[in-house]
């Protein structure tokens, strides 16, 4: 079994996670973010509109890689294959969908907050997985201190993240990659400001591990 290491980190210091309500802004806001040098764009399930945003950004945005997050159920990871997601993001996961996710064919980052399930992901042959409630669940502490009995697993944390705390996490050794809508601030969509996004997309895809650290 593999996750989606290091294709998926490996892209860009930033993981935009966005959220579509109207899959006619997919294809603009995805090039922004391309523009400004995040080409890995997770759109989550979290909309009727998500699966046709998938399509458009697939098929509209050469340069983007896009993905599918939330990934809930099975049918969801079918349904974002078939959309055209080229990796998977999970809150959690479960044997069903861990399995489901190994099965399409495509990178996938699986959710952990604790050690005992990033032990279990370690078990199954999976290294790199998604850290979540990032801040909630501990932050750079608590990623920190699972470095010394876990050196096998890396991270990209999500949930709380911003410009300011990014850096942080960035700087851990067990950190490939973050997480984060705070270069999509809600005024900026709301007035299709792509420029904005644009941006603020650059100044996240400047953010660079400390210095002397490897990059998986």
């Amino acid at each position: 079994m593999t996750s989606a290491a290091p294709s998926v980190p490996a892209l860009a210091p930033v993981l935009p996670v966005v959220v579509i309500e109207d899959a006619a802004d997919a294809v603009p806001l995805a090039r922004a973010l391309v523009a400004g040098g995040l080409p890995a764009i997770e759109v989550t399930l979290r909309t009727a509109a998500a699966p046709a945003a998938i399509r458009a950004i697939a098929d509209g945005v050469p340069g983007a890689v896009v993905g599918a997050g939330t990934v809930l159920s099975a049918a969801a990871v079918a349904e974002a294959v078939a959309a055209g997601a080229r990796f998977l993001v999970s809150p959690g996961w479960t044997d069903g969908l861990l399995d489901a996710m190994a099965g399409a064919g495509v990178p996938f980052l699986p959710g952990v907050s604790t050690a005992s399930e990033v032990l279990a992901l370690l078990e199954r042959g999976v290294s790199t997985m998604k850290f979540f409630p990032a801040e909630a669940a501990g932050g750079t502490a608590y990623l920190k201190s699972l470095a010394g009995p876990l050196p096998r697993a890396r991270f990209c944390p999500t949930g709380g993240i911003c410009a300011a705390s990014a850096p942080a996490y960035l700087a851990l050794p067990n950190v490939t990659c973050v997480g984060g809508s705070w270069m999509l601030p809600p005024d900026a969509l709301a007035a299709r400001d792509w420029a904005r996004v644009e941006t603020l997309a650059r100044e996240a895809a400047a953010l660079r591990p400390a210095a002397g650290r490897t990059r998986y």
